[in-house]
């Protein structure tokens, strides 16, 4: 089996503050706007004017790519370290800590978009469970203001290690919990400027855009209007005022939980895949996101700063609409009180496993409790084997994809479980730890950038979900996917290998940045973390290697590099074959999509013919 590893020469991520002063006259200020779930190619000048005029005036990277498993947190971590997931353990939103984590009820799989629960995780794993400083912590530490606003989780990760809620001793955060038992202390500087603006020093809850609905109640009709204006209002009011007043360089991360907030919960199609993520609620989460970004931008020119500020524009991933139907999974034919008749119900891996095994199912979101019949996990996730407190076979439940952990790495029992789920038609491609050896059907992990300097337990296996396109003109802009969630059949998920996932929206505008460029090289959120740190003139000692390339090509002057594509394939198991394909820069991969032909959506197969891996 052919192994790739992803490397980065020591000149691009780690700059000295003198190599970047020789691009800049002057330091820069950079904001990094993440637009939570936004798809790549569903921006226009109608959906969301102020994206598409930053793309078309600045530079569109065309080809982009969030990581895979394509989550929040994962691709997060990405963007705040500029690196892949095997080096910074966020494997996806739910992963397994091999210990109970207090703050999240004690459960083995923490759900991580939660304050607490990163600093605990922190704690259990050498007081940094990324085991890489953050683009906010090394900015910090150069003398740059620092700030990231918006949803709770992904925008704490940018500086989680440090103390917090002293002034000058941590960057400015605001998000969900802001002004909660949750939430990161705010200064007393930002207590009396909040004050003096005449915000509230608490975030206001997202009301109806929380309201995810169930079976038979649609979910929201509105998006995450009032909540973001606060979070706005924050940023523009308040913190760029206050950063000019320094008169130094900044920092400010801002994260706009929409559109990902009201495509999730979106309540225009419930029980049906069409228009899924394409109603009026879900266009209306991309113009809120659109709206956040423009009154940014106008507070730049109003202050003056504009000139002298470099704004990336980079979605975390792209989304799809759920599919809950399976004709092979037993876990679909059993009778369950919350779920459709011949629907999969959430922990349906689990439960599916669990029963293919013949091991009992306990829940680690529910105090370990076993699992009966006609009845599934709380959130999905398992405790596979006689005693929960040392299981066989772990379940992180996630989306569009699910993360399955052996602790023991017993390779027999890797293979059990892989012939299981080749089984079931929910799945369309295996990736399996690189330690457990090679397996038919299968690829290793390390194709994908996921074994690394990770210090949290790596999965044992990562599996994909079958997806396909509902018919438009645009294939990924009407994705449509299996996922192990909470959420309905009609509403929207993320966490595929489907380019409808994969294909996440990225452009930049700037003093460092190209003027109508259009980049067709490929690009990825690694790159965005790489890129930010040579912009500010930033030394990360890294850990591990698997680091994201600058985009140079992007810049003015800059080098273009050549790329290439490739596929790999694996050894068929019962006709079944993973394949990835994959873009290349130097020795940086770019996963476009992966699984088993027909399965995945943007899964090309030239000739008809593909490479087996090792010949």
């Amino acid at each position: 089996m052919r192994r790739t590893i992803l490397l980065l020469s020591t000149g691009l991520m780690m700059l000295t503050a003198t190599a970047a002063s020789a691009q800049n006259a002057t330091p820069r200020n950079l904001i990094l706007f993440v637009p939570d779930g936004l798809r790549g190619r569903i921006v226009t000048s109608q959906t969301a004017p102020a994206m598409a005029e930053l793309r078309d005036k600045g530079v569109n990277f065309k080809n982009s790519h969030s990581l895979f498993p394509t989550f929040t947190m994962a691709n997060g971590s990405a963007m705040a370290s500029g690196h892949y997931l095997g080096d910074t353990g966020t494997f996806s939103n739910t992963i397994y800590t091999a210990r109970p984590i207090a703050h999240s009820n004690n459960t083995v799989t923490p759900f991580l978009e939660v304050n607490p629960v990163l600093l605990e995780v922190d704690e259990h794993f050498g007081g940094d469970y990324l085991n890489e400083d953050t683009l906010l912590k090394m900015a910090r530490a150069k003398g740059y203001s620092t700030a990231a606003i918006g949803k709770h989780g992904p925008t704490f990760i940018f500086d989680h290690t440090d103390k917090v809620g002293t002034a000058g001793l941590h960057s400015i955060i605001i998000d969900d919990a802001t002004g909660g038992k949750n939430g990161v202390p705010l200064s007393d500087e930002m207590k009396e400027a909040l004050t003096k603006a005449g915000l509230p020093l608490e975030t206001p809850p997202r009301g109806e855009n929380s309201k995810a609905g169930d079976a038979r109640t649609p979910g929201t009709t509105s998006a995450n209007v009032v909540q973001q204006a606060y979070m706005a209002d924050v940023a523009t009011k308040v913190v760029l005022p206050m950063f000019k007043a320094r008169n130094k360089p900044f920092v400010l991360v801002y994260w706009s939980r929409d559109p990902d907030g009201s495509q999730h919960n979106t309540g225009d199609s419930l029980n049906s895949i069409t228009p899924g993520i394409n109603g009026p609620t879900s266009m209306a989460g991309i113009r809120n996101a659109d709206n956040n970004l423009s009154q940014l931008r106008k507070a730049l020119d109003e202050l003056g700063l504009a000139a002298n500020t470099n704004i990336i524009v980079s979605s975390d991933h792209g989304f799809s609409t759920i599919s809950k139907e399976s004709k092979t999974s037993p876990a679909a034919k059993i009778s369950y009180e919350d779920t459709p008749k011949d629907f999969l119900p959430m922990g349906f891996v689990a439960i599916d496993l669990a029963k293919a095994l013949n091991l009992p199912l306990f829940d680690p979101n529910d105090k370990n409790a076993r699992v009966g019949d006609n009845a599934h996990p709380r959130a999905g996730n398992g405790l596979l084997g006689k005693d929960p407190a040392k299981p066989d076979v772990v379940v992180a439940t996630n989306g569009g994809s699910d993360l399955i952990y052996i602790p023991s790495k017993e390779r027999k029992l890797a293979d059990r479980v892989i012939k299981a789920l080749l089984e079931q038609d929910y799945v369309s491609g295996l990736f399996v730890d690189d330690e457990l050896g090679n397996f038919a059907g299968t690829l290793p992990m390390s194709q994908l950038g996921l074994k690394g300097k990770a210090v949290v337990p790596h999965p044992s296996i990562v599996v994909n979900f079958r997806s396909w396109s509902s018919g438009c003109d645009e294939p990924t802009n009407c994705s449509v996917q299996i996922a192990d969630t909470v959420l309905r059949q009609g509403q929207g998920m993320h966490g595929s290998f489907s380019r409808g996932d994969t294909l996440n929206f990225m452009a930049a505008i700037g003093p460092d940045f190209k003027s109508g460029y259009v980049d067709p090289l490929p690009v990825s959120n690694a790159d965005v973390g790489a890129t930010a740190a040579k912009l500010l003139g930033l030394t990360q000692k890294a850990k591990g290697r698997l680091i994201g390339r600058v985009m140079t090509e992007a810049m003015p002057n800059g080098a273009t590099p050549k790329a290439y594509a490739g596929t790999v394939t694996s050894k068929p198991a019962n006709g079944l074959r993973t394949v990835l394909n994959f873009q290349r820069v130097g020795s940086q991969r770019y996963f476009d999509a992966a699984g088993f032909p027909g399965r995945t959506l943007g899964l090309e197969v030239e000739g008809g013919k593909q490479k087996t891996a090792g010949k």
